[in-house]
């Protein structure tokens, strides 16, 4: 694939840097169209995202993207990029669209971490909810797509692709409360970030009031507008990108955090609350969740605002990781403590929604 830059991504410097030497031999031995040198190789960091730094590797005109664990001690459980792999792999001849596996390694002596590299996709990537530059059809139809893509996610047969052993099943919401606040505590007390008293007063709420009802899928876990790589003029999502929060979960609380751009404002989450979407040709909320109920058999989504409420809740626990990283040194990005102190106002719009419920 000719070296291009994905339209809306921005490549950048190395920031974190690896053995290249160590992924030349390792790319020898695993790809087939590869028959360059270290000295062939040009790398580019793409700049955004806080977590698993990502890069484009060419050669040539042969271009692929290797996706890593940061450097540095991290939080158990996070950065699980052997995951990531493995779900997609298995997603890989689904009504999802993802892009082609090409190898994993697991082994850290090779580059510095583990590393996994996939096909490169030459495509769009949309930051904006708003889709300025679009007539009002097309956003329509890129609307609709999204809420297939999603969709066809929470109905894949999960033990029919292999992938049941990726999570438990049930609980999901009760167990991810559990573990972002472990998350949450871990950074204030091994990375010196600050305790946030929204926060803390979520991790009472929110157990003692959990929806009725349970449901296991795959979710994502970060599933929205700029996790997708669209078709350069088309409105068709080639790939869902970025699956290391992704596990069996509960289809609604995935499905509620796409739902906050309608929620959000601009300034948060890239939201478009306040944005006059029947003129914009966006689907409302109401008409957006109508479609999602449709296309996955249910009547309706009780207790919606819970789901809100949880995701909120959620965002603010993973930007409080982003502090505490950046606090630690490790952040992937160089905007980290800035983006990790969004944790504050994320929490505390956690907890107003939260007593607006009751």
């Amino acid at each position: 694939m000719k070296s291009t830059a994905n339209q809306g991504a921005t490549l950048v410097g190395v920031v974190h840097a690896f053995d290249v030497d160590g992924l030349a031999r390792w790319m020898h031995a695993q790809l087939p169209d590869f028959a360059g040198s270290a000295a062939d190789l040009r790398i580019e960091q793409f700049q955004g995202g806080q977590s698993n730094p990502t890069y484009r590797i060419c050669s040539g005109e042969q271009c692929w993207i290797l996706r890593r664990k940061p450097p540095g001690k991290l939080l158990p459980s996070a950065h699980a990029i052997e995951r990531e792999f493995r779900i997609m792999q298995a997603l890989a001849d689904t009504e999802v669209p993802v892009p082609r596996m090409l190898g994993l390694c697991e082994d850290p002596a090779v580059i510095g971490t583990a590393f996994y590299m996939m096909e490169y996709l030459a495509g769009r990537i949309l930051w904006e909810p708003t889709l300025p530059g679009m007539t009002p059809s097309e956003r329509t139809a890129h609307y609709a797509e999204i809420n297939r893509v999603i969709a066809a996610l929470h109905t894949v047969d999960v033990d029919a692709i292999g992938l049941s052993g990726i999570g438990k099943p049930g609980r999901y919401i009760e167990r991810q409360i559990a573990r972002w606040g472990q998350q949450y505590l871990a950074g204030c007390q091994e990375a010196g970030a600050p305790r946030i008293s929204a926060m803390d007063r979520l991790l009472d709420w929110m157990p003692a009031h959990l929806p009725v009802g349970d449901e296991s899928a795959i979710a994502h876990g970060d599933f929205r507008l700029d996790n997708l790589i669209w078709h350069p003029t088309e409105p068709r999502v080639l790939a869902v990108l970025d699956w290391e929060l992704a596990t069996l979960g509960h289809p609604l609380s995935d499905f509620a955090y796409l739902m906050l751009a309608w929620r959000m404002p601009p300034s948060e989450f890239r939201g478009m609350a306040g944005a006059t979407l029947a003129e914009l040709g966006i689907p409302g909320e109401a008409d957006f969740i109508a479609d999602y109920c449709r296309r996955t058999g249910r009547a309706s989504i009780p207790n919606f605002d819970y789901y809100i409420v949880f995701n909120l809740f959620r965002i603010a626990a993973i930007l409080h990781g982003v502090w505490a990283r950046a606090l630690g040194g490790n952040a992937s990005d160089q905007n980290a403590l800035q983006t990790g102190q969004r944790a504050e106002r994320l929490a505390a719009a956690a907890w107003l929604a939260a007593k607006q419920m009751e």
